[in-house]
């Protein structure tokens, strides 16, 4: 008799940004365990919101799944009633996160075979620690990309008396590419600009004003100013002030030049990465590319270049334009789950990035096996321990304290298709216009 294939692992991806798609996506692929060996499926489902994607965004992502569609978060949890996985990423802000968990209580009330749930952040966690580490919450693990970030992440279950055992070490999932080599011809400086950081006009001009004077400085250099959205575009935060809109009344010298596209194409030819305090500068300090977090505006928790204190990496671009070059202090790097292994990957700490999964995937693995069954989640935040504050939450994806749909919640498979479509495309247009272009206008009234 022939032996039977086994069925391949299916996987579910919920994101509500293109950061948060890629770094789902990417981490659903590093912490499967081994298995079958037919390839996983993925399907891919894009929380609809203010931050949804559009297609080139999810083409510069460059992560391809079985099945992509937007959904709201009732849609969802109708599709994790009927559909069967083994594994389901939550790549969502802490409160989708904390809804769909009480959403997902509720569709499988009394069912043993659910999921293995996983969620975590896309990046460096640097503010609302607690707040958005309480909301995370009642999954079976609560990913921290380093070895800092799990300590922090345990001391705050632990502190509020809730279950810690949920926190599990990794390293953060898009880490790749070859190491710096030395430079390039033409140098090329890049920097990478941030979506909210920082916010005001006068503070995004100074910056940009600053790195057209490095580019006139150094006429023989390449600068780039990576962008992460085109104008109209929103990302994992609102941007308000385009870097492509205020460079249009400047002067920018022929050196200077403006690119999209996959970060870590850019840092193939980087001499310099500069930044205020974008994850960017983790993959630059992975790959060893000289790494600069600027200090022009301050170390400030608000701008969040705080978390590179001890890093070495702190700089004016008055000492960049001196010849200064940063030297990473190595024992600050290693805690971040980046510092250079022996392969040129970077060492979560007592290992190589190679292993930095290796906890997850046991930990999924085990729970995959587990006979019986999983338990029920338990969120720490229930209507008995938060309940001036878990409904809100609860409300703004259209669910009830019990989790289960508010009356007049999107019910879309009952609607027409292009309706549907058009409908959703004028309201989503009508809101950046508000964030982009009313908003702005309303608090510069404010202020006067």
């Amino acid at each position: 008799m022939p032996l039977r294939t086994p069925k391949p692992l299916r996987v579910a991806v919920l994101a509500d940004s293109d950061t948060r798609w890629k770094w789902g996506a990417l981490t659903a692929g590093r912490v499967l365990p081994a298995g079958p060996a037919a390839a996983p499926v993925l399907d891919g489902f894009l929380l609809r919101g203010r931050a949804t994607p559009t297609p080139r965004q999810l083409r510069e992502v460059g992560v391809r799944a079985d099945s992509l569609r937007e959904v709201t978060a009732v849609e969802f949890l109708r599709v994790m009633a009927r559909e069967s996985y083994d594994v389901l990423v939550l790549a969502l802000v802490g409160g989708g996160v904390q809804a769909v968990l009480h959403g997902l209580g509720r569709v499988w009330d009394g069912r043993s075979e659910r999921p293995v749930v996983v969620t975590g952040y896309v990046g460096v966690v640097y503010e609302k620690l607690a707040d958005g580490l309480l909301l995370r919450h009642g999954a079976d693990l609560v990913l921290a990309n380093s070895r800092q970030d799990a300590e922090r992440f345990r001391a705050v279950y632990e502190g509020v008396g809730a279950d810690a055992t949920a926190v599990t070490e990794v390293a953060l999932p898009f880490l790749g590419g070859a190491p710096y080599q030395g430079e390039h011809s033409p140098y090329t400086v890049v920097f990478a600009a941030q979506p909210s950081v920082p916010e005001s006009r006068a503070d995004r001009a100074y910056l940009l004003d600053r790195l057209i004077r490095h580019a006139r400085r150094h006429p023989d250099r390449e600068v780039l100013l990576k962008l992460r959205s085109q104008p109209g575009e929103h990302t994992t935060h609102v941007e308000e002030l385009p870097y492509q809109k205020l460079v249009r009344d400047l002067d920018a010298p022929p050196n200077l030049h403006l690119v999209y596209g996959n970060m870590g194409e850019v840092l193939d030819r980087a001499d310099l990465m500069v930044t205020v305090s974008s994850t960017a500068a983790m993959e630059s300090l992975h790959r060893r590319v000289p790494t600069v977090v600027l200090t022009d505006l301050g170390v400030r928790e608000a701008l969040g270049n705080h978390h590179f204190i001890g890093s070495g990496c702190l700089a004016s671009w008055d000492q960049l334009d001196a010849g200064h070059r940063p030297a990473p202090d190595p024992r600050w790097v290693a805690r971040q789950g980046v510092a250079p292994g022996a392969a040129g990957g970077a060492a979560a700490a007592g290992g190589s990035y190679a292993t930095a999964f290796d906890a997850a995937r046991e930990r999924i693995g085990a729970l995959l096996d587990r006979p019986g069954g999983l338990p029920p989640l338990t969120p720490y935040y229930t209507p008995t321990t938060a309940p001036g504050y878990l409904p809100g939450i609860l409300a703004r994806h259209h669910l009830g304290p019990d989790g289960s749909p508010l009356p007049g919640a999107p019910a879309a498979d009952e609607e027409p298709g292009a309706i549907r479509r058009i409908v959703r495309r004028a309201a989503l247009g009508a809101y950046r216009h508000g964030v982009q272009r009313v908003a702005p206008v309303i608090r510069r009234m404010g202020e006067l």
